[in-house]
């Protein structure tokens, strides 16, 4: 089945995000945590989680990936902004919890000029701390664009993260197509050999969603700046390749372009359409 949806709201809960999806023509969705420059999270509601399970097992949803605010940030020079970190990752973990098999997507971080090395000490520390053997949520840690001191641009410092953490089952990898090709992976000339060296350096057991977005920047700009589909310098051509990949047609996509409702419901179609399988 081909998993394909957007990112949407749950401001008005689980349920009404279920009804909008199925509306545009997805069956998957991402959502942040709360809101993504930061602040509370949206209060648990038990009757409107049961009624969304019981309606997304009627019209088949599955894979949701929760999205961390953009304000985590677990490598940090600040340590409130750390400890901030700290409390999102734990107060999520128990929202996830309520979930089979969750996802839970974040950026890595921006080291704030103290180096790689320890950035990914500060990450490595955090996750051992709020990871715990019984989860059953996987944490994902998504690829960078590069930008300014972002960790997470480089397959190595991905596979270095995960190298380091206790229960390094419990993670996985969201791969952002518009992040990649910025950072220098070029998966529009040479897919194949972008996935090897993924395979090859992280292990594409551990690829688990992927954010499919076109790009506004040229190839190796370190620049995050997402397009709509077909509109950018990844092109159409090459993001049907990424949805159409033997190795990658069974995950889960997730828009992330600049739309509103009409808009990813019109790439939807478009990608439903040129889906081969």
């Amino acid at each position: 089945m081909f998993k394909i949806g957007c990112h949407l709201s749950i401001a008005n809960g689980f349920l009404k995000a279920g009804k909008n999806i199925v509306a545009l023509g997805g069956n998957t969705f991402q959502y942040f945590s709360r809101n993504p420059q930061g602040g509370q999270a949206r209060p648990w509601d038990q009757g409107d989680f049961d009624g969304f399970m019981e309606y997304a097992s009627v019209v088949g949803i599955e894979g949701l990936l929760c999205h961390a605010p953009y304000t985590l940030n677990a490598c940090s020079a600040n340590p409130q902004t750390r400890e901030f970190a700290r409390m999102v990752f734990k107060s999520d973990i128990i929202m996830l919890e309520h979930f089979p098999n969750a996802l839970y997507n974040f950026h890595p971080g921006s080291h704030t000029g103290q180096g790689v090395e320890e950035g990914i000490r500060q990450i490595v520390e955090i996750l051992n701390e709020v990871i715990y053997p019984e989860m059953k949520t996987t944490i994902l840690l998504e690829t960078m664009a590069g930008k300014g001191s972002e960790i997470g641009r480089s397959f190595e410092e991905i596979a270095e993260i995960i190298r380091r953490v206790d229960y390094k089952e419990k993670l996985g990898v969201c791969l952002d197509t518009c992040h990649v090709y910025s950072a220098g992976y070029d998966i529009v000339n040479h897919l194949d050999e972008v996935l090897e060296e993924f395979d090859a350096i992280i292990g594409l057991e551990r690829l688990k969603a992927i954010h499919l977005n076109d790009s506004k920047m040229p190839f190796a700009s370190n620049k995050d700046r997402h397009e709509k589909i077909g509109q950018g310098t990844i092109g159409l051509e090459a993001i049907l390749r990424i949805i159409n990949h033997p190795r990658l047609k069974d995950l889960p996509f997730y828009l992330e372009t600049p739309n509103e409702d009409e808009g990813y419901q019109k790439e939807i179609e478009l990608l439903k359409k040129c889906r081969k399988y």
